[in-house]
């Protein structure tokens, strides 16, 4: 084990096994019976609890807490796995809670990346090279499927299911026990089984300081995809025509062209 600045090391708990090439930056915690792996870098401040294993090529950044049970940077539950270099990144100030799964990803050179100030709740799983931004939330038990994108400040909540290759859009919200086998626009929520819209997350979009005229951009082109009765490419064309620009309209809109999987429709009442 290294450790930087040749800090103290009297926060690592006697009986956690660190390989001799794991990099612990200062101020690291590691608790009882806890696994470390050669090739894993820990940043200043993070918090490692008990009974948790990190192995592969992964980096975890500043003042993040593991807790008890967690495994991160395992081989990754697919088939065309091979044993190839690849990585597990982990942001800063990311907490990750009791039993919760992060699996390194598959192919050579290629990474699971979690962005930073995230919330990964008991036994939620992260499967191999999905891509979550920061300030995500996972609720209990919800799971990501291969090569899953989660945007910026999405919430997935408790239980849901995830298809591979789907993407869900910055402010996005996602109900508990959705399954989820397209993608999910910016700024909306969807439920059910499967996922469909039932409106705009206006408490997460305003939460998240967006401006009020950027609202009723969003706003004016929710109602363009789900109520004008057009298809995707027809919506798109009317958005970039009729709706002013703005950063989230711009982002919401690149979003849209590039929804290789289809959307998530809006729930009718006969739904």
């Amino acid at each position: 084990m290294t450790t930087e600045k040749n800090s103290i090391t009297n926060n690592i708990h006697e009986t956690a096994v660190i390989a001799p090439g794991a990099k612990i930056a200062a101020n690291v915690t590691v608790g009882p019976y806890s696994v470390i792996g050669e090739n894993v870098e820990i940043g200043e401040g993070t918090v490692i609890g008990p009974h948790v294993v990190i192995q592969g090529w992964t980096e975890i950044g500043k003042d993040c807490h593991i807790f008890q049970g967690a495994s991160i940077g395992e081989e990754p539950q697919d088939l065309k796995f091979k044993g190839e270099k690849s990585y597990t990144v982990i942001g800063d100030r990311t907490t990750i809670r009791e039993g919760a799964t992060v699996h390194r990803a598959t192919g050579e050179g290629e990474e699971t990346r979690i962005g930073s100030d995230c919330l990964l709740m008991a036994l939620t799983h992260v499967a191999h090279n999905c891509i979550v931004g920061n300030h995500v939330i996972m609720s209990n038990l919800a799971s990501l499927a291969g090569h899953v994108v989660v945007e910026d400040r999405a919430v997935v909540g408790g239980m849901a299911g995830v298809h591979q290759f789907v993407k869900i859009g910055r402010n996005a919200m996602v109900g508990g026990m959705s399954k989820l086998t397209q993608d999910v626009v910016p700024f909306t929520i969807v439920d059910g089984r499967p996922a469909k819209v039932v409106g705009l997350n206006s408490v997460g979009i305003s939460r998240a300081g967006i401006k009020l005229d950027a609202r009723r951009n969003i706003k004016q082109a929710y109602k363009i995809v789900y109520r004008a009765g057009l298809t995707l490419e027809q919506a798109i064309s009317v958005i970039e025509q009729e709706v002013d620009s703005c950063e989230e309209v711009d982002h919401l809109l690149r979003f849209l062209r590039n929804a290789d999987r289809g959307i998530c429709r809006e729930r009718r009442d006969n739904d």
